[in-house]
């Protein structure tokens, strides 16, 4: 009988460094002040003061990109995804008043592609240097047996920072504005149901998305998730930042009371932004109803935050997309959300 090996079970030592020494310049790519030492060592640091924090408090956040990972392996589209799994964690990171420092990935698979996983990793670099936080470090885990070959699954761990004193949300009251940045489509959010009409549809990936000329199916769903980090620290360090909301899983009526105190309730126009064109095909394909929509969906709006002054908002944002979405009011009880819809939103 032969003698037995680890890369004769299914994991390749000799890939998982190859893969290591791919990924170094990537994460040089994204240093920034604060960061001490490089990949490959068993733990990664960072000096908060080295970053410019006073009196920091840290803020961390952890998710990934879901069932959109299956698109992309079916169709062997891994550069975006790594974007996503960033803008899903800082995102949430920067509505608590927070700037993203540094990141870490969790990278596994049934068997190490070396290829793919580099072009995963370099979306999720590309992603830390728009958010302008650092990628220190990771794992990457080979699990034959239980990811099949070919498949493999995303987490991301997201670190920031605030000053004492200055996290949100803080003092949202009636009367305040609320904006809404656009998404980029679908985002990370929803993709379990959004592969169920697709399969319903009878398209397939490669063919055109009705939605999106010029685009495939594939190409079109796959549009990485926006980073907000920046225009929102803008805001917030211009004084002018209450309290923002990552619109995610739960839509506009489950992430904007997350932020909202008891007493309160936002209330939003649906008419005050365009729609991008595939939430009405989504919705017309699978027959799905406006509540169902705006509970799974992000339906246009990526990122609300909630200021006092609209006027001076739109000042600091400069270039940047905001819409005028709704206002706060005063209400009994727990916050909620309260959205009006035009007659055959979102199909008409």
């Amino acid at each position: 009988m032969p003698s037995m090996t680890y890369r004769g079970a299914g994991v390749d030592i000799d890939a998982g460094e190859a893969l290591v020494e791919r990924i170094k310049p990537l994460a040089r790519a994204t240093a920034r002040a604060g960061v001490m030492g490089g990949i490959g060592g068993f733990a990664a640091l960072f000096d908060p003061r080295a970053a410019g924090f006073t009196d920091p408090v840290l803020v961390a956040s952890t998710d990934g990109v879901g069932t959109k990972l299956k698109l992309a392996i079916e169709t062997g589209q891994h550069g975006s995804v790594g974007i996503d799994l960033v803008a899903m964690c800082v995102n949430d990171l920067v509505v608590q008043g927070a700037e993203p420092l540094f990141f870490l990935d969790y990278f596994a698979t049934g068997q190490l592609a070396v290829e793919q996983a580099a072009a995963v990793v370099a979306g999720i670099a590309e992603g830390c240097r728009e958010a302008g936080c650092a990628l220190i470090g990771g794992e990457t885990a080979e699990l034959p047996g239980l990811y099949a070959t070919g498949d493999y699954d995303l987490a991301g761990f997201a670190v920031g920072a605030a000053e004492r004193g200055r996290l949100l949300p803080q003092g949202v009251a009636p009367g305040d504005a609320l904006l809404g940045f656009p998404s980029t489509g679908v985002h990370s959010n929803g993709f379990s149901l959004v592969r169920r009409i697709v399969a319903a549809s009878g398209l397939g990936w490669s063919d055109p998305a009705p939605f999106a000329p010029g685009r495939t199916l594939a190409d079109a769903l796959l549009t990485p998730t926006r980073l907000y980090v920046r225009p929102l620290l803008a805001l917030h360090r211009a004084g002018l930042l209450k309290a923002a909301a990552h619109i995610t899983g739960g839509g506009l009526p489950g992430n904007l009371p997350r932020v909202l105190p008891e007493g309160v309730a936002a209330v939003i126009d649906a008419r005050a932004w365009p729609l991008p064109r595939v939430f009405p095909w989504l919705a017309r394909t699978g027959d799905v109803d406006a509540a169902e929509m705006l509970r799974v969906f992000n339906c246009g709006i990526g990122m609300v935050a909630a200021v006092a002054d609209a006027a001076a908002a739109r000042a600091v944002l400069g270039d940047d997309i905001v819409y005028d979405i709704g206002h706060i009011i005063s209400a009994p009880g727990p916050a909620e959300t309260r959205i009006a819809l035009p007659e055959g939103w979102p199909s008409a």
